[in-house]
């Protein structure tokens, strides 16, 4: 079989971690596979990058960051690489460029667009494990861009793809996908089985276990897709079609995203096509927005909620504030203390008593809502980010208590 593995920072964090790593590559190895990994950048090492360059420069180029935060994988490769050699194990380390692994052009958060499968192709046939740098592409200017915090994922799945491998296997540092963060939520268990749609939302909404882009990829091109843990022999979560056939599960899961802020333009003229012009000047600057609430209109005028990203707050507010006589509105105000709680399942709806219980949930802790957006899979809602862990719980909690459960295996 040719399996695909991806390890990220923690797994690799420091010389006894990559030797342990090592072990697990070489028996998968030796019991007749063809193996590629795919790793992410050692332990901190990304952000310890980062505070470098924001020393030297607070407004660097994001082109020069991306020079300085594609090393970071390719000291992960390498290293691996000399680990494996000692353990007698034949290996290759690759970097993008070496890869084929062509991308676009926006530095920090490109996209792959393709990949040339020669080389790793090559070296698997002369019986080599091959090991790929991940997070990092190389555009047609033949620089090599960055894919966004978490990518590493996305790589490993594409790779996946275009060779053709019979599983993807994602090592974390937990043993597979949970109803909740389990460092913030006491009673989160783990899923045993989920579906990509429902992993694509949970991944969208804040769970940190999985790159969104990289679970889009696998449902696009069947990728078996499997959760593990580099430090145990645990099973893990399955991502595939199907996910749990329990038709009691309403619930996946619930995710808390702390990388929000709200935006409100107020006074808009109620005219049609206020609301094109602003989001469409926002997409021009590649901001992505996400809840939207608008109100019904007083005095011909509407007011306009929205939320984006903490990184594009500013930008976002830039624009809005250069382009006020053209949209025409009394003034912006925004929000960057609140957090985004979602509860996931593809049994919502057809159970609409899930609503009202994650409402009377944070009634129960006395945590107010701000906003509200659904969706047939989701349900989200805007709180105070002082407030996450404490709601976090008690919508998970509410869930459990009343035997709309929240899938995972039973404690």
């Amino acid at each position: 079989m040719l399996i695909v593995q991806k390890y990220g920072g923690s797994s690799v964090a420091n010389a006894e971690r990559i030797m342990n790593v090592a072990r697990r590559i070489t028996k998968t190895f030796n019991a007749g596979n063809q193996v590629v990994v795919v790793l992410s950048a050692q332990g901190d090492a990304t952000d310890e990058m980062l505070a470098k360059a924001n020393e030297l420069n607070p407004g660097a180029s994001k082109r020069e960051l991306d020079m300085l935060l594609a090393t970071g994988e390719q000291q992960s490769v390498a290293l691996m690489a000399i680990a494996l050699h000692k353990l007698g194990s034949p290996a290759i380390s690759l970097n993008a460029i070496q890869a084929g692994i062509h991308a676009s052009s926006k530095y920090g958060n490109a996209r792959i667009k393709s990949i040339e499968p020669e080389r790793s192709t090559a070296e698997l046939e002369r019986n080599n494990l091959v090991l790929v740098a991940g997070f990092q592409g190389v555009n047609r200017y033949g620089d090599l861009t960055t894919l966004g915090r978490g990518a590493s994922d996305t790589t490993a799945v594409a790779l996946s793809a275009v060779l053709g491998a019979d599983y993807c296997e994602i090592y974390t540092d937990v043993d597979g996908v949970y109803t909740a963060d389990p460092r913030s939520v006491k009673n989160a268990k783990k899923i045993d089985c989920i579906s990509y749609d429902e992993m694509i939302e949970l991944a969208s909404l804040g769970a940190r276990v999985l790159h969104n882009r990289s679970v889009e990829m696998a449902k696009r091109y069947r990728i078996k897709l499997v959760v593990r843990s580099s430090m145990s022999e645990a099973e893990g979560t399955l991502v595939n079609k199907e996910g749990s056939t329990v038709e009691k599960n309403h619930v996946s899961g619930l995710a808390v995203d702390l990388d929000v802020a709200r935006i409100s333009v107020m006074g808009v003229l109620d005219r049609p096509g206020m609301a094109y012009q602003i989001f469409s000047l926002l997409a021009k600057d590649k901001i992505s927005v996400d809840i939207i609430l608008q109100s019904i209109g007083r005095n011909n005028t509407k007011d306009i909620s929205f939320t984006v990203t903490k990184a594009d707050l500013r930008p976002a507010l830039d624009i809005l504030d250069a382009n006020r006589e053209l949209i025409g509105f009394d003034m912006v105000s925004y929000d960057d203390t609140i957090c985004k709680l979602s509860v996931v399942g593809a049994g919502m709806a057809s159970n609409p008593g899930v609503a009202s219980m994650m409402f009377e949930a944070l009634y129960d802790c006395g945590v107010n809502i701000n906003m509200i957006s659904t969706s047939e899979i989701k349900i989200s809602v805007l709180i105070d980010a002082h407030a996450a862990d404490l709601a976090a719980n008690t919508v998970h909690d509410k869930f459990i208590n009343n035997n709309i459960e929240i899938k995972g295996r039973q404690a």
